[in-house]
């Protein structure tokens, strides 16, 4: 799992969690376990994933210089609150609720990826530090509630208003950590004291599950980023944007 999280991350440039969220429920579901928490893990687990690979992924995009600093600054209070909150949030949902949850959003992200065009310039200016800070709280609320590093919403943002693409994409990825931080921090509170959790776990997180996926997937990514240069990288991005739809629609249906 972590191998094709951390090839489909260097070949098309997307985020792990769309892929290990729902890879953790279908290895749990094959090994037959049945926890009573088992969705919340897979999201808070996904997220601690993050963590590790916003760091390499952060590297890579600074040594180009595309990472945007001033405005990530502006982005990460919003970014902090909004995913600590998106991890409390969860909590008050059962199982099937964020399952559904989660998959209406890989619907919507996968929809995207299928119709995507290359677009004009934005055309919108950026807002102040407190359209910023809603903005990043906002997506970091729905990011930490559905497991994911943010790069599918906070793209589209900066784009809209007038981020030149490379630095939006670079900004992006460092966005990445202090959502995953802020709410891996939250789901280590919340399911603390849970009692129906898988064994091996800290709060939420399950961390064997995070040192298997991170190393596997920091191994992957540059092969899938000598990929990229060989292989119809658009076409592939929207036969796995289908992928997810269909993934998406199957959890949102599920129960």
């Amino acid at each position: 799992m972590g191998t094709v999280a951390g090839v489909l991350a260097g070949l098309l440039g997307i985020g792990g969690g769309a892929v290990l969220v729902p890879g953790l429920l279908a290895v749990f579901a094959l090994q037959g376990l049945d926890a009573p928490a088992m969705v919340h893990q897979a999201i808070a687990t996904s997220l601690a994933c993050v963590v590790f690979t916003a760091l390499s992924s952060i590297r890579a995009h600074h040594h180009r210089g595309s990472v945007d600093w001033p405005l990530f600054r502006r982005l990460a209070p919003g970014l902090l609150v909004g995913s600590l909150a998106g991890a409390f949030i969860a909590d008050l949902f059962d199982g099937l609720m964020l399952q559904r949850i989660f998959g209406v959003a890989a619907l919507l992200i996968g929809f995207r990826m299928v119709v995507q065009q290359r677009r004009a310039e934005g055309r919108f200016a950026l807002p102040g530090a407190v359209g910023l800070s809603t903005a990043g709280g906002l997506i970091g609320s729905l990011s930490a509630l559905i497991g994911i590093g943010g790069g599918s919403l906070t793209v589209p943002l900066l784009s809209a208003c007038r981020v030149q693409m490379v630095r939006a994409v670079g900004t992006s990825a460092a966005c990445g950590l202090p959502i995953a931080v802020a709410g891996v921090a939250g789901y280590l509170v919340t399911g603390w004291a849970e009692p129906g959790r898988l064994p091996h776990s800290l709060g939420y997180v399950l961390w064997p599950a995070v040192l298997g996926i991170t190393a596997a997937s920091m191994l992957a990514a540059p092969w899938g980023a000598r990929l990229a240069h060989w292989l119809p990288a658009a076409m592939l991005k929207r036969g796995f944007g289908v992928l997810l739809c269909v993934i998406g629609l199957r959890l949102a249906l599920a129960g």
